[in-house]
């Protein structure tokens, strides 16, 4: 059946998807805002030192059964099918989505239940985090239904995504940091004691968790079908469904094991008073361009990747998908170079305040700078990634994330001596090989664009960003002697610094002709 009334399956429109990427990427912009704020209220109430390190460690596990059965890994094997069905019988698409909305909610629910059951064993290899092995345990069987309201919330932004509706998902970020926001100024307050006060975060994390989840069901009405409650699991693309799941599921395991080993390596080898929130912090700080720029660009092009891999548009796949990894370094090329420069200065004033002192500072700038060396490379990874998903061919990227996993291991072995900084620089390295292995398996399956003039057109936006990062820092240098450290002071000498280098770099992208510049010039006349 494909004549019912409502909204369409959406066609190829590039035009488009240039606009649908830039008010996905504002969106999410504001969503990582106010994350940004949400972490520099955390960072002033609890600091990097001490028990807030048996949360950082307590939450890895929920947050890796998360990457495993939800997000990403539902999303890379859902969207593929379900547009695919969109194409030829919209009434069966919504059975099939239908049909795992309630699979999920069932076996989603028992997984919980025994994660809550099993979580001592689960937390006890990573020794006393933060000193307090009791308190870890507690926080995590708080933490783990999280898992339960994700799996099921990326069944409905899977829908979403495949009616080229990304704005609401987009949003819901926002309404889950304003939650947890509440909760740190508002309801830690009120609890009496270091324990009491993380139990009051995690369970304003779990509140949080479910108005995440129940943003996006109003946008579920203007389309031709809904959810409805059968479960029909011998239909071969609900089976299909599973099958390619496994190894995006594996591969995203992989990768969120290897973070879960670097905070293995922080907590028993380092500090486990110090090191796995330091790298927290950073990584909240390197996370926000790319969660702005590179998942932006990424989400937007997969229903669309999806849609051509369906048709076996071939040409059109691999121009879309060197189109986004060009527009993905014109952002994070940038970003990298001028974030690692003023590592210090931004760490500084976003996080030194309150229980945050200023050798805090010096750890999670060096720990910034470390992720920064790997930050475009994690972008291209991640679009590279979602191109095989499209393709249906999801072994390839875990292949990839396995032999990236065991070269992680190696270089944490050998790096985490150096200090905290150690393991950032670990990830950032292995992210750099998987890249280059994907790029490889890519162009075998698909062929490539002009490697010259790709490479060329990478040339300019590396010469633009470097220009960029000299200025921005010259400006910093200047600033920070002029006007003082004050947070005012700060305001002026870091946001002087990087609006100096945005305007570098546009001016020098625009001298040497760097074509994604034309996209934004695009954007701002519509």
């Amino acid at each position: 059946m494909t004549g019912e009334a409502g909204a369409q399956p959406p066609t190829v429109n590039r035009r488009g998807l240039a606009r649908s990427t830039a008010i996905f990427a504002v969106a999410t912009a504001l969503s990582r805002v106010v994350g940004l704020a949400r972490e520099i209220i955390e960072a002033a109430v609890f600091g990097i030192q001490g028990s807030i390190n048996a949360f950082t460690v307590a939450f890895q596990i929920p947050n890796l059964v998360r990457a495993l059965v939800a997000d990403a890994a539902l999303s890379g094997a859902f969207v593929p099918i379900f547009s695919g069905l969109l194409e030829t019988d919209r009434k069966r698409a919504w059975r099939v989505a239908s049909t795992i909305f309630w699979l999920f909610c069932v076996g989603l629910g028992a997984l919980v239940a025994l994660l809550i059951l099993i979580a001592p064993l689960l937390i006890r290899p990573f020794g006393d985090p933060g000193g307090d092995l009791d308190l870890a345990v507690g926080l995590a069987r708080v933490l783990f239904p999280i898992v339960w309201l994700l799996g099921l919330s990326g069944v409905i932004v899977g829908i979403l995504n495949a009616y080229d509706k990304f704005s609401l998902a987009s949003l819901t970020p926002v309404a889950w940091n304003l939650v947890i926001i509440l909760g740190l100024v508002v309801g830690v307050p009120l609890a009496e004691g270091s324990r009491a006060e993380l139990y009051v975060y995690a369970a304003s994390i779990l509140v949080a968790t479910l108005v995440q989840f129940l943003m996006p069901l109003p946008a579920l009405r203007g389309l031709d079908g809904r959810i409805r409650p059968v479960i029909d699991w011998r239909d071969p693309e609900v089976k299909r469904f599973f099958v390619l799941m496994l190894p995006v599921t594996v591969t995203l395991g992989l990768i969120n094991v290897s973070a879960v080993i670097g905070t293995f390596f922080a907590s028993r080898y380092i500090d486990p008073e110090l090191a796995p929130q330091a790298i927290n912090k950073a990584f909240r700080l390197y996370m926000l361009p790319q969660g702005v720029f590179s998942v932006a660009v990424a989400t937007v092009l997969f229903p669309t990747l999806s849609r051509l891999a369906a048709r076996n548009e071939i040409p059109g796949f691999r121009k879309t998908v060197d189109d986004g990894l060009r527009l993905i370094g014109f952002l994070l090329i940038p970003a990298s170079l001028v974030s690692a420069a003023l590592a210090e200065p931004i760490t500084r004033l976003v996080y030194e305040h309150g229980e945050f002192g200023p050798t805090d500072t010096t750890v999670v700038a060096q720990c910034l700078a470390a992720f920064a060396v790997g930050l475009v490379f994690n972008g291209w990874m991640l679009m590279l990634t979602r191109g095989f998903y499209a393709l249906q061919q999801n072994w390839a990227p875990t292949l990839v994330a396995l032999g990236s996993l065991v070269l992680n291991v190696l270089l944490n072995i050998g790096l985490y001596r150096v200090g905290v900084w150690g393991l950032p620089l670990a990830t950032a390295l292995a992210n750099i090989v998987a890249v280059g292995a994907l790029l490889v398996l890519m162009g075998r399956r698909t062929g490539t664009e002009s490697r010259s003039a790709t490479l060329a057109s990478l040339g300019r936006i590396l010469s633009a960003s470097l220009v960029a990062t000299g200025v921005s820092f010259v400006v910093w240098w200047g600033l920070d002697e002029l006007v003082g450290r004050s947070i005012a002071g700060q305001l002026v000498s870091v946001g002087g610094a990087l609006l100096a280098a945005a305007g570098a770099y546009l001016g020098t992208c625009r001298i040497v002709g760097v074509r994604e510049l034309n996209a934004l010039r695009s954007l701002r006349s519509r």
